[in-house]
């Protein structure tokens, strides 16, 4: 990418000798510009970006991209109307220079374990970028499609959604040539009036295809399903329904060992066993294998593969302590579907040992939070916990009661305002050979908790 091409792909010139200069990265971040970069000054609700031009250039930038007047007359600025805008179509046409194949995945819930799955198997014979952490949004997307400068075969990339029409947006930067949709679910259910709407709304992953497209879909899920009968390209669906193109049959759940299942697929049967915790993440590889099977990869191969798959960080990831302790860290985020899923490996393991769950609110639910969040407190009490910690507002007083009235003893129930608060109590509630789910939204920084059990107890 040269300066000049950059300027010309956003609509704008390069007034500033050097067009041919080639620009190292594309950064938003002013504190992280090296020498030759292309800085992007954005504006948000706690900082603009123009705050930090002169800092970006200081720091060697070789040009910054910014509003119409407010360049200040220096010759190595390309002025946009939009700098966000301009941010987006610079990915856009990174994207539409070079012939990599890009796969985009969206789903209430999954998204980054499907997308690390399939970055795994697609590893094996292509070279493959994925979004850099997990930045998957309207900013996050593009600066992660940046990586296609350097013209690898795959690009595996998941879209994020909180409001109607982000998808929309995101599948016009991507342009994806294969679409992944895991899952409708109940996680922003306060920012939509119904799961029938954030359906919608993720179903505009569908628009644009093209007879070439290859769509792959969650058989198992009858809102996706009512949603793909009119997808212009290839489909291909994944689950435990009969007739799915990568199908699940006689699903052995192993708690803390994973999951099992015999698998039929139009390039034969097998057998795939996974790490990864519960029938969510089984989920999550049978539609990474469908993908990889599109793309050719053996079914050997991904087999191989599914069982050396590893959680993402704070994803269900299994932390032995000591005295025979059990971390599952699950902190990353939380929603009553993935809340649900969680629970049912505790319930597994609850018959042979001690089970504590530290559960922080599940945000974003609206009018929706207290019913749901008395559904998981069923759920919890069903689980068979030894202990209850529970974490955040109202709601989360409500999964409390929910769970004593279902069955939990009082005394085994505690709830407080914050994970800091909390931290001390659970430490001293673990007792050798128990098991602790940790899970949360990310707003009740359940990872505290998280880090504190593996600091004080490892």
């Amino acid at each position: 990418m040269t300066l000049g091409w950059a300027a010309e792909s956003v609509g704008a010139t390069w007034s500033a000798a050097g067009a041919e200069s080639l620009v190292s990265e594309v950064v938003t971040d002013s504190k992280t510009v090296q020498a030759g970069d292309l800085f992007v000054a954005l504006r948000g609700h706690r900082f603009d970006g123009h705050a930090f031009v002169a800092e970006a250039f200081a720091r060697g930038a070789a040009g910054a991209v910014v509003e119409r007047g407010r360049g200040g007359g220096d010759v190595r600025v390309i002025e946009v109307a939009d700098t966000l805008v301009a941010l987006q179509r610079l990915a856009r046409a990174v994207r539409l220079a070079v012939g990599t194949k890009v796969i985009a995945i969206t789903g209430s819930a999954g998204k980054t374990t499907t997308k690390e799955a399939i970055a795994a198997l697609l590893a094996t014979r292509f070279r493959v970028v994925k979004n850099k952490g997990n930045l998957n949004n309207h900013i996050g997307l593009p600066l992660s499609l940046m990586q296609l400068r350097t013209a690898p075969d795959v690009a595996v990339m998941e879209l994020g959604m909180s409001h109607e029409g982000e998808i929309r947006t995101l599948v016009d930067i991507a342009r994806p040539d294969c679409r992944v949709w895991t899952n409708v679910g109940d996680a922003h259910l306060g920012l939509f009036a119904s799961a029938e709407a954030i359906a919608d709304a993720k179903a505009e992953i569908l628009e644009g295809a093209t007879a070439s497209t290859v769509l792959v879909c969650n058989a198992d899920d009858r809102r996706v399903m009512a949603r793909v009968g009119a997808f212009a390209g290839k489909r291909l669906t994944f689950g435990e329904a009969p007739g799915a193109t990568v199908r699940a049959l006689r699903i052995e759940d192993r708690g803390l060992e994973g999951m099992r299942a015999e698998v039929t697929t139009p390039a034969g049967e097998c057998t795939f066993e996974t790490p990864l915790l519960g029938r969510g993440n089984l989920q999550n590889v049978l539609a990474a294998a469908t993908v990889a099977l599109e793309c050719g990869i053996g079914l050997d191969v991904i087999a191989t593969e599914i069982a050396r798959l590893s959680p993402a960080e704070r994803r269900g990831v299994i932390r032995r302590l000591r005295d025979g302790i059990t971390l599952i860290d699950d902190s990353y985020n939380s929603s009553p579907a993935a809340l649900g899923r969680a629970l049912e490996v505790v319930r597994y393991e609850a018959r042979a040992r001690p089970t504590i769950g530290v559960l922080g609110e599940m945000l974003e639910l609206g009018d929706h939070a207290d019913a749901l969040h008395q559904e998981c407190g069923r759920a919890a009490a069903d689980a068979g916990l030894r202990r209850l910690f529970v974490v955040g507002g109202a709601p989360a007083r409500a999964l409390a009661a929910s769970a004593v009235a279902a069955g939990m003893p009082p005394a085994s129930v505690s709830h407080f305002a914050t994970s800091e608060e909390a931290g001390p109590a659970v430490v001293a509630a673990v007792q050798p050979g128990d098991l602790v789910l940790v899970k949360g939204s990310r707003g009740t920084h359940t990872d505290v908790i998280a880090d504190r059990l593996v600091a004080e107890l490892s």
